[in-house]
């Protein structure tokens, strides 16, 4: 069945158009799974890559029966190329196109759907070594500019300075205050933390109308992320959920205590690692590793929770004020895992916690060292708010390639020959 999602959505470029495209065309494009949240434009990016390729989709409770009794013979019979969307919902299908592609390599299939684990637990059964996989996450600030499949992606700074082998850090140079571009991305970055990085927020009417947006999100949190959840793992009652769910988005950037959100949540810590577990793999929230490289150093090796969009996550708590410190803080770090996962970068993110009070919010580890991040909501940022990224190279065992502050102050600062603050929209969009 088909949604008409291609009608909702708004036609916005993706990253992971140009590898996907390349990867449907080459000889390993016979079986593809791309994996994201729900509404977050996978199936309008594929029925665009795969325009010749038929659509099913499982999410109708009501022809799922039928079309998951087809056999393999059935399935080539009426589709030698063919998208598979809300596939985790069939799960006899994997066995049937592994049939598929193994009888028939000629075949195409692209699946796609929204529950991370019920994907990968299955791939790992039935189709491991044979299927590309690529992730989808809400829009990232480049995406947001775009307003056609055709219009060129730029790639922010700070993508360009992890991709450059030199590290040249002259890409952050300038003056922010009289760039024009920049101005344009402080807008698209201040929308960004109201109403988040859902394809269809970004779309007109609701460009115009940012009620609408948080009604449409409402809806979005209840009906697919509550819901859609609630039939996937089958919970016999949501209540608990709901309360975990809110639990989680109000403890953001802060590092997991599952007995404290037990408590608030009314459930046991089980439960409450469990519900975690939910929201991770239905893309609601990021788990951030800690770094522990070093065992000579007493670090926190509980993980941190980001939710994954601050419109989803405002949505959840109804709140409408301006972000706190930590949802700021969260922003950040989804903003630049969309971007460093979209361009498949080899930076590993985590973050650093001592227990004598030293902090990095996020750590981005390259194949030749790291690149320490601090993130600062504050207007107005000085030499002191960057003193976690002075001395950390005697707790790393790699080199400090460059320590970023990230804040809305909007001038370039060095305050080191290896530490800079730079404008968070000047370094993301």
């Amino acid at each position: 069945m088909d949604f008409g999602y291609g009608k909702l959505f708004p036609m916005k470029n993706r990253t992971i158009k140009t590898s996907l495209s390349k990867r449907l065309a080459g000889p390993l494009g016979h079986l593809v799974l791309v994996m994201g949240a729900r509404q977050t434009g996978k199936t309008t990016l594929l029925r665009h890559l795969c325009a010749d390729y038929a659509y099913v989709s499982f999410d109708d409770p009501v022809v799922r029966p039928q079309l998951s009794g087809m056999s393999a013979a059935d399935w080539l019979a009426s589709y030698r190329s063919v998208i598979l969307d809300e596939v985790q919902k069939a799960p006899s299908m994997f066995e049937t196109v592994k049939a598929m592609v193994d009888s028939q390599p000629d075949c195409r299939v692209v699946l796609s759907g929204s529950s991370q684990i019920m994907l990968m637990e299955r791939v790992k059964e039935s189709l491991a070594g044979r299927v590309s996989i690529f992730e989808m996450y809400p829009l990232t600030l480049p995406e947001m500019r775009t307003e056609g499949w055709d219009d060129p992606l730029r790639r922010s700074r700070l993508c360009r300075f992890l991709e450059d082998n030199n590290r040249d850090s002259r890409v952050f140079s300038g003056i922010p205050q009289m760039d024009d571009e920049y101005a344009k991305q402080k807008l698209i970055w201040e929308r960004y933390l109201k109403v988040g990085a859902m394809p269809l927020v970004w779309k007109e009417p609701f460009t115009d109308n940012e009620a609408d947006c948080h009604v449409w999100l409402y809806d979005y949190v209840r009906t697919y992320l509550q819901r859609d959840l609630r039939d996937l793992v089958m919970l016999r009652e949501l209540e608990p959920f709901v309360l975990a769910q809110k639990a989680v988005a109000a403890r953001t950037a802060g590092v997991l205590n599952a007995s404290n959100l037990a408590r608030d949540a009314q459930i046991s810590p089980s439960s409450a690692r469990r519900f975690l577990n939910y929201l991770e793999i239905s893309y609601q929230i990021i788990q951030l590793r800690p770094w522990f490289g070093n065992p000579s150093k007493r670090l926190v090796k509980s993980p941190k929770i980001h939710m994954l969009d601050p419109g989803v996550m405002r949505a959840i708590l109804g709140k409408r004020e301006k972000l706190s410190g930590a949802e700021f803080e969260s922003a950040v770090v989804a903003e630049v895992i969309k971007q460093v996962k979209s361009l498949d970068i080899p930076a590993a993110p985590c973050f650093l916690r001592t227990h004598d009070g030293l902090e990095l919010d996020l750590l981005l580890e390259m194949e030749d060292g790291f690149i320490p991040i601090e993130i600062k909501q504050s207007d107005r940022v000085t030499r002191h708010d960057a003193r976690h990224l002075f001395g950390i190279q005697t707790i790393l065992n790699k080199p400090v390639i460059m320590g970023l502050l990230l804040s809305n102050d909007p001038r370039v600062q060095s305050f080191s020959d290896k530490v800079m603050a730079i404008p968070v929209a000047w370094a993301l969009g």
